[in-house]
């Protein structure tokens, strides 16, 4: 069987891609987030823990680093197949350093980890036991991500630089057939992402619970107006203005949706209105400070996009040589 060379003349270049998420913003980003919060949420209902998975995805990322430079590549059956994956030694300095963790900290997940048995040493060898894990498939991350890009290559073809949008279904079956390499993109994308937040709250729960926060808001501005207005003018008018307000989101909402104890919630709360990354009404509902933290929020907001830009290039790229052979 004849095999047609991928045409380089055809690829869709990550530059293009960011453009034109900046300009269907108005639609890309009530999309993006309520998908990014729902996987965070996954993450931290699988161990209750973000630094545990953290150290979860950094291993399996190294793994898939191991496939990548020996030329294997798993579909998600094969990968699923067996619930142990071997992984390198664990090197408690490496970890520490990549995801800002200290050292005894580390030390310590991963032998929280090991009681577990997510983690298991065999001699010499570092077994990661997925057999442990609720939900370790991770189907609905999957079909979310494949509807976000599906979405996005609508907007895409729009702009005049892709032929035809790409389906839903044709981008599982995508993920599915190279699923070691597509995963380790995704980890790739998203661990930068939680680095860059922990450093700017101090942890995660603060994160997660902001993000709980923002996503209210931005499906509030959603439903409040879903005309189409440039980047610029949507942020200044829903997030950075002082014109329009919406309904917020109280502490026990917020402890519903992420999985995170009340009490927990209510002190990283106290801690995001403090520090006037929230504001608090008389009804005891929370909502984002639109006058402070504006570069910061643009500052990050940019990076993600930028990253998710890159992912997206190489999925969409690898969908269309998969389609032409």
């Amino acid at each position: 069987m004849s095999i047609t060379l991928p045409k380089v003349s055809n690829q869709i270049l990550s530059k293009d891609i960011l453009n034109t998420i900046n300009k269907y913003f108005t639609t890309i980003q009530p999309i993006w987030l309520p998908i990014q919060m729902e996987w965070t949420n996954n993450l931290y209902r699988t161990f209750y823990d973000y630094e545990k998975f953290m150290i979860v995805m950094y291993l399996m990322t190294k793994t898939f680093d191991y496939y990548s430079k020996n030329f294997v590549k798993l579909n998600y059956d094969e990968f699923f197949s067996q619930n142990e994956v071997e992984v390198e030694t664990l090197n408690i300095m490496e970890i520490s350093n990549a995801l800002n963790i200290p050292k005894e900290t580390a030390r310590r997940k991963i032998n929280e980890l090991e009681e577990l048995r997510a983690i298991k040493k065999i001699n010499k060898k570092i077994i990661i036991d997925r057999s442990t894990w609720p939900n370790i498939k991770p189907e609905v991350t999957m079909k979310n991500m494949s509807f976000f890009l599906s979405t996005l290559s609508k907007m895409i073809v729009n702009e005049g630089l892709m032929i035809e949008p790409i389906s839903s279904e044709d981008l599982i079956r995508v993920v599915k057939k190279n699923f070691s390499f597509v995963w380790k993109l995704y980890y790739d994308m998203q661990l930068p992402m939680l680095l860059t937040f922990k450093k700017i709250h101090g942890d995660l729960e603060t994160f997660h619970v902001y993000g709980t926060c923002l996503t209210n808001h931005v499906l509030n501005a959603k439903r409040n107006d879903n005309s189409q207005m440039s980047k610029e003018l949507y942020l200044d008018k829903y997030f950075f203005g002082n014109k329009q307000e919406f309904s917020g989101i109280n502490a026990m909402s917020i402890s519903d949706i992420t999985g995170i104890p009340r009490a927990t919630v209510i002190r990283k709360l106290n801690k995001l209105v403090e520090e006037k990354f929230l504001v608090i009404d008389s009804k005891k509902h929370y909502s984002t400070n639109r006058t402070v933290h504006q570069k910061k929020i643009i500052a990050i907001q940019k990076t993600t996009f930028i990253n998710l830009s890159n992912f997206s290039e190489r999925i969409y790229n690898l969908s269309l040589i998969e389609k032409n052979n």
